[in-house]
């Protein structure tokens, strides 16, 4: 929000400078945070589609027939929703809406565009495998222990907190498209695609 003498306008996305509160290296520090974690997600939408080597081998590559939900969601072992996320593994619908989301939040954050609807879908998706982790549990279905060293505040939980932080802070202006895309005529009409 730039504020003048005697008026406010609360329309940032049209400011030529970071707010008054917002200082050019925070800005800065913004973007690198936003470019950073769409990376995140594009390079796991990546991974998971051509097999790379890393988290996902070619073998179990998406375009050769591997599915991206179902080692993950097939091998939870703790929580309420384990059956629920049990039968959903591997299915068309988790595969496609996992890797769509994937991709979409991954691309609108590097070019930083449309981060509020960024901010909520990658938030869901951060939401859904955070209870699918559900770090709460101290031991699995089996008494293992689970692992968990935090029981509320996990990568999860520190993801979607930076969606949020990027889509209200406008990390999208600085060294992203976000002020173009914020003029659109369309956008301008709609204005929850910011």
């Amino acid at each position: 929000m730039t504020i003048h003498q005697n008026r406010s306008v609360h329309t940032l996305e049209r400011a030529e400078v970071p707010g008054a509160m917002l200082t050019s290296t925070a800005a800065k520090a913004l973007a690198v945070l936003r470019i950073a974690i769409g990376f995140v997600f594009l390079w796991a939408f990546l991974d998971k589609t051509f097999g790379f080597g890393y988290a996902t081998p070619s073998a179990k590559a998406w375009i050769n027939g591997g599915s991206p939900t179902k080692g993950f969601l097939s091998s939870i072992d703790v929580g309420p929703f384990q059956s629920l996320f049990h039968t959903m593994a591997g299915t068309w619908y988790a595969n496609t809406l996992f890797m769509v989301g994937m991709l979409a939040v991954g691309v609108a954050l590097i070019a930083g565009v449309g981060l509020r609807i960024s901010a909520v879908a990658g938030s869901l998706m951060m939401g859904l495998m955070w209870l699918a982790e559900f770090p709460l549990a101290q031991h699995t279905s089996a008494g293992e222990p689970t692992g968990s060293t935090n029981p509320l505040t996990d990568y999860h939980v520190i993801y979607a907190i930076v969606l949020i932080v990027s889509a209200a802070a406008y990390a999208g202006h600085t060294w992203g498209l976000g002020r173009l895309w914020a003029r659109l005529p369309f956008v301008q009409k709609n204005r929850w695609l910011i």
